[in-house]
């Protein structure tokens, strides 16, 4: 139980951090709905996911890969680290380069004509953060905690601040007659565009911080070290590939395979700008299970040649399902506060139906995300590729039969579907090659039982405020206590346990 507790100890010091940041970085939603136009939401939408996809392109799977070469081959961690960045800064320099001059091109391709400078900085985001990917993953490997958590409070808050300045304070200032229209170039009819622009500058004065943290590396390219990474680290490349398309396609499709005026009164763009803001939602789902990833992927490695591991592994998925389940049902039953209180403008209640769904999506990528740990402590990596493939294919298909003629529910369908065959494919070929003992049963029934009760409550509706508050919080409540109940030998063992 002491290694269960490790790792609760230290997803906990992840995940306070990430809700902490998270929800300073999810105001930003409540700014973008109330001051931006539903078309700059869109325009946000598609480019951000687009970055989503290409930063798979930039890092290839080298933290997964970091994490296996530096705690499992008898390698020196000096020369991985300093290798492994190396290869990051070069390829990231290539990359970056490539999509700077193509921006034009880009911008034509997704329908910006004239503003190529959108790409530019896009290619710039993009190598930053690569650059920092390393970094980072060292420090979650040291089990820097606090140190990481620290650095990602204050990228974000440097993100936010900028986005306040340049989206609120600029144009009130220049208003009420403090600055002068055109100070330092501002132009009031930008949008989308300070949104890239805080990102950018926020991720570029961090560098120098987490480099300096995580330990500077000597530029080396260690043959015996680079090359075995590459094949390992290869299949995770097409694996992150597929992975990103069944999270982010939906987002970058939606305005483009939504017939027009589909919704009454709302462009595509406008339309994608409204499915993306809730789509922000679940991000509440999301931050947690980051949060996990964050502890769980070292931890995961470094437990692997313990004989115990199945086992450990099985309690680690039993625990992790349970946490995400409840806060699925949590989120679900207070959405119709929650959505109002963050998307700020009207019309955006239109999607909110579809966040329960996408809840259930995030938590079905963390389930996979558990699985997964099979193939790369087996070194079987290529088995990613071809899980994440059929996920992809499955996602795009709902999305080009659906997002027609369903909309925001054809969209979300998309994530939930995807996600749900990886899931039955990779806990198909685990049990074949790395067998371990899952309550397969007891957690197929707290998922799908906590699926209906999402809906239950979202659509449960009283007169009375009050009583619909507390009516929807006691079904949340209940199922908590069912879970305690079935779980309470498991559960008492983990508090006062200490092996």
């Amino acid at each position: 139980m002491s290694n269960l507790k490790s790792l609760a100890g230290q997803t906990a010091i992840y995940g306070l951090s990430s809700i902490l940041g998270r929800s300073i970085n999810f105001l930003l939603i409540m700014v973008y709905t109330a001051y931006l136009s539903k078309d700059d939401l869109g325009s946000f939408t598609g480019i951000y996911a687009l970055i989503g996809f290409l930063n798979i392109v930039f890092t290839y799977g080298m933290e997964t890969s970091f994490f296996r070469f530096s705690t499992g081959k008898n390698l020196d961690p000096e020369k991985v680290y300093s290798s492994t960045q190396t290869l990051l800064c070069l390829s990231s320099l290539i990359l970056g380069s490539s999509i700077y001059l193509l921006a034009p091109s880009l911008a034509e391709w997704m329908d910006y004509p004239g503003q190529a400078y959108l790409f530019r900085w896009t290619a710039l985001i993009l190598g930053f953060d690569a650059i920092l990917a390393i970094p980072f993953a060292r420090l979650r490997l040291e089990n820097k905690a606090f140190v990481f958590a620290g650095a990602k409070l204050i990228n974000i808050f440097l993100n936010v601040g900028l986005n306040l300045l340049l989206i609120i304070f600029f144009p009130l200032w220049i208003e009420s007659g403090v600055i002068s229209d055109g100070f330092m170039g501002y132009r009031l009819d930008w949008g989308v565009e300070y949104i890239l622009l805080a990102n950018l500058i926020a991720n570029g004065l961090i560098i120098p911080f987490v480099w300096w943290q995580a330990g500077f590396f000597k530029l080396s390219l260690d043959p015996e070290i680079v090359k075995p990474m590459w094949r390992y680290s290869f299949p995770l490349l097409f694996m992150g590939l597929a992975g990103v398309t069944n999270e982010l396609v939906s987002r970058l499709l939606f305005e483009y395979l939504l017939p027009e005026n589909f919704y009454p009164g709302l462009s595509s763009r406008e339309a994608a700008g409204i499915f993306g803001a809730n789509f922000k939602l679940a991000i509440l789902m999301n931050l947690v299970i980051q949060a996990f990833k964050y502890a769980a992927e070292p931890f995961f490695f470094k437990k692997a040649v313990d004989p115990n591991s199945p086992a450990l592994y099985a309690k680690v998925m039993h625990g992790f399902v349970i946490f995400t389940t409840v806060l699925m049902v949590a989120i679900s039953v207070n959405l119709q506060w929650i959505g109002p209180l963050f998307l700020r403008s009207d019309g955006y209640e239109a999607g909110l139906f579809i966040v329960p769904t996408l809840l259930m999506g995030y938590l079905l990528l963390g389930v996979y995300f558990n699985l997964s740990i099979w193939f790369k402590i087996t070194d079987k990596t290529s088995y990613s590729l071809w899980i994440t493939l059929a996920g992809a294919v499955m996602s795009l298909a709902v999305i080009y039969v659906l997002v027609p003629k369903m909309g925001f529910l054809g969209a979300s369908l998309s994530t939930l579907a995807s996600y749900s065959l990886m899931v039955f494919i990779c806990y198909f070929f685990g049990q074949k090659y790395y067998p371990i003992p899952y309550p397969t049963g007891k957690l197929i029934t707290y998922l799908i039982l906590g699926f209906a009760l999402s809906y239950v409550g979202f659509y449960l509706s009283l007169e009375s405020f009050a009583l619909d508050f507390v009516v929807k919080n006691l079904l949340a409540i209940l199922f908590l206590v069912l879970i305690i109940w079935i779980e309470k030998n498991d559960l008492l063992a983990f508090l006062f346990k200490k092996k």
